[in-house]
């Protein structure tokens, strides 16, 4: 009898898993049934901004179609939800009312926005709520949203700001992360009216110095958005139109600050679907609860891949009962790793036998800015500044002590004190650009890059090899300066990672444009390079003009 695989969400991580599983549906070794709430086909979320702002068309979301998944022998269920996970039973109870029995289950239910606390938004704690068998009370369960409040998950959502735009309406954005500057800048690129609303000094406060933030909100600026820092929202204020409809009229701050527009997008960050796994008794953190091999610490029929799984060890016999640090990447890279490498160990497991390689640590996390004419790249550890004293390593505390016990609380006082940190740092505000480099025996440890796109992909190779930085650390800003040569930057050796998202190399694509791929569309479909948070088409177009045969 063919295993019996049911996965529920058909997103872009739960729609690679089922691509990746086709082999084994044709040679009859499983039986696979998908199950996607929305009742389109899978697209790719990451690229929803651009879909509203009007950068794309809506048919290059697409990243699976239902006809062709069908025709390969897979089952898939759209415009329904999984109310019930019947655990002792096999099964998953659908919301018209059917059970499917599995022999595994793969939970891909991704992320929703998250709402904050503001007067006039009524939030749901749905930690405790079943799923709902309407899928368009799926985020927002029996609290809709207020009219002229809206979140950029879907593609609704970015038809409501698509519209905005066309109408030439104040757009203000409550949330200054990656996605909200994003939309911002885009927004702003498009001709439209855009605020940004944030607590603190800067924008991208968690991936950022202070230094490249406010190099960020000035270039913001530049590009026309209005940037509104130190702003705390705490009430939305409502207007009523002639039928007695309340919309939004203006976000009240803690300083009396009002922001007045036409629509508030919230871009607050996101938090798993995880209530299905928690009322079937799953455990649950950060995220669904999953060893190293994806299984969930409760159920090893059960696993969870991309947003919604928080990967940890699973706890041993006496372990304390503290939740396990981390928590979902919120990245479709990692999410699709995890995709393929589960798929591919199934695949194995019904063919007999077992991968020879575990799950591989996720790449190093790199956040990039994916905005017109405003680059932005961070990664690792950057928060020193060349001024900062560092503490002293065990030998120097233990010299300063002047004490033999001093030593003795330290260890043997004669450890090896830890190489001394090194930060670099380069800034040129009228030019917007910045770049600081953090080292430890020269190997960088953490850089933030603005302005600066060929530097920071050589620094991000740096900091993916581990390799030693150049002693004369400015020499790495020549990349972005007149005399730059392709041919000499280390980011386009064959080894250096082009897209990020899925894993990509120089070298693959070079392949793909000997085997005849001569556009980024054409490598993209085959190599999957591009198809992610599209980031990388820049490089892939570098790497296809070095590999491009002489005329």
């Amino acid at each position: 009898m063919p295993e019996r695989i049911v996965v529920v969400g058909f997103g872009p991580v739960g729609a690679r898993f089922v691509e990746e599983l086709l082999p084994g549906v044709a040679a009859g070794l499983m039986m696979v049934t998908v199950v996607g709430a929305e009742g389109s086909d899978a697209y790719n979320r990451v690229l929803v901004a651009d879909y509203a702002v009007g950068r794309v068309p809506r048919d290059s979301l697409d990243i699976a179609d239902s006809a062709s998944l069908e025709a390969a022998g897979v089952h898939v269920l759209t415009g329904v939800t999984v109310t019930v996970l019947n655990r002792s039973r096999h099964s998953v109870t659908l919301s018209d009312g059917r059970e499917l029995g599995y022999d595994r289950l793969v939970l891909a239910t991704g992320s929703r926005a998250n709402v904050p606390t503001l007067d006039g938004i009524h939030r749901v704690r749905r930690e405790n709520l079943r799923p709902p068998a309407d899928s368009s009370l799926l985020d927002t369960a029996s609290a809709p949203l207020p009219k002229g409040v809206t979140v950029l998950r879907d593609l609704a959502d970015a038809e409501l700001v698509r519209q905005s735009i066309d109408l030439g309406q104040h757009i203000v954005i409550l949330g200054a992360g990656v996605l909200g500057m994003e939309i911002a800048l885009a927004i702003a690129a498009e001709g439209g009216t855009v605020s940004v609303v944030y607590h603190g000094e800067a924008p991208m406060a968690r991936n950022l110095d202070r230094g490249g933030g406010m190099l960020l909100a000035r270039a913001a600026r530049k590009a026309g958005v209005t940037m509104v820092k130190h702003a705390r929202a705490e009430a939305i204020l409502f207007s009523t139109d002639a039928e007695g409809q309340e919309s939004f009229d203006a976000l009240l701050c803690a300083d009396g600050k009002q922001i007045f527009g036409d629509l508030l997008l919230l871009s607050c960050g996101v938090g798993p679907r995880s209530e299905l796994a928690k009322l079937a008794g799953l455990d649950v953190a950060m995220g669904i609860l999953v060893d190293e091999s994806l299984a969930t610490w409760a159920d090893e029929r059960i696993y969870a891949i991309g947003d919604c799984a928080h990967v940890a060890p699973r706890p041993e016999l006496g372990d304390s009962g503290t939740a396990p640090s981390g928590g979902p990447a919120g990245l479709i890279g990692p999410g699709w790793q995890q995709a393929d490498w589960l798929a591919a160990q199934i695949m194995a497991e019904t063919a007999g036998t077992s991968l020879p390689h575990p799950l591989a640590a996720p790449r190093p996390t790199v956040v990039m800015l994916k905005a017109p004419g405003v680059d932005v790249v961070a990664a690792g550890e950057f928060g020193a500044e060349p001024w900062d004293e560092e503490p002293l390593g065990p030998v120097g505390a233990s010299a300063a002590a002047g004490a033999s016990t001093a030593g003795h609380a330290l260890g043997c006082g004669n450890e090896a004190a830890p190489a001394p940190r090194r930060v670099s740092l380069w800034s040129d505000p009228e030019g917007d650009r910045y770049v600081k480099m953090l080292t430890r025996n020269g190997v960088l440890e953490g850089y933030v890059a603005v302005g600066m796109p060929r530097t920071a992909a050589e620094l991000t190779l740096l900091f993916e090899s581990g390799r030693e930085l150049p002693a004369d650390r400015s020499v790495l800003l020549r990349f972005d300066g007149p005399d730059y040569d392709a041919g000499a930057a280390n980011a386009l050796a064959p080894e250096a990672t082009v897209c990020w998202c899925n894993g990509v190399t120089v070298a693959a694509i070079t392949d793909s444009v000997a085997a005849g791929n001569d556009t980024v569309a054409c490598i993209g479909r085959a190599t999957r390079a591009g198809t992610g948070c599209g980031g990388c088409k820049g490089r892939i177009t570098e790497v296809l003009a070095l590999a491009a045969p002489p005329a």
